[in-house]
């Protein structure tokens, strides 16, 4: 496809100054409830880096590759549970809110030993 090159700038720059979503997501073992909490500053990307990572058997997380590799991809659910919400302070800092968000949903999903795949 040929398209004129400052066409294809314009689109360039507008796709660089596009503000991807933050957030918190969830993967849950729906056999046994357990949760893997992360977050990040283009959530969408990261839980498909994550489904991706977990499909190679190679995401950093050792105990939630094994019940991937155990239990089967069928079992395991991908959920965004919450967005950082955009501000035009310019002030506003995108990365202290998503880590407090992450705080707050590691606390109420309790995470970690049994209940989780998180380490404290």
């Amino acid at each position: 496809m040929n398209m004129p090159q400052e066409t294809r700038r314009a689109l360039v720059r507008k796709y660089k100054e596009t503000v991807l979503p933050a957030g918190v997501f969830v993967i849950r073992n729906t056999l046994n409830g357990r949760v893997y909490v992360s977050g990040s500053l283009d959530v969408e990307g990261a839980m498909n880096r994550a489904r991706f990572e977990l499909g190679l058997r190679s995401h950093r997380n050792k105990a939630l590759v094994r019940d991937w590799i155990a239990h089967g991809a069928e079992h395991f659910s991908f959920e965004v549970i919450d967005r950082v919400k955009e501000r035009d302070d310019p002030a506003f800092d995108r990365a202290a809110e998503l880590e407090k968000l992450l705080e707050l949903w590691r606390e109420e999903l309790q995470c970690t030993g049994d209940k989780g795949y998180n380490t404290p």
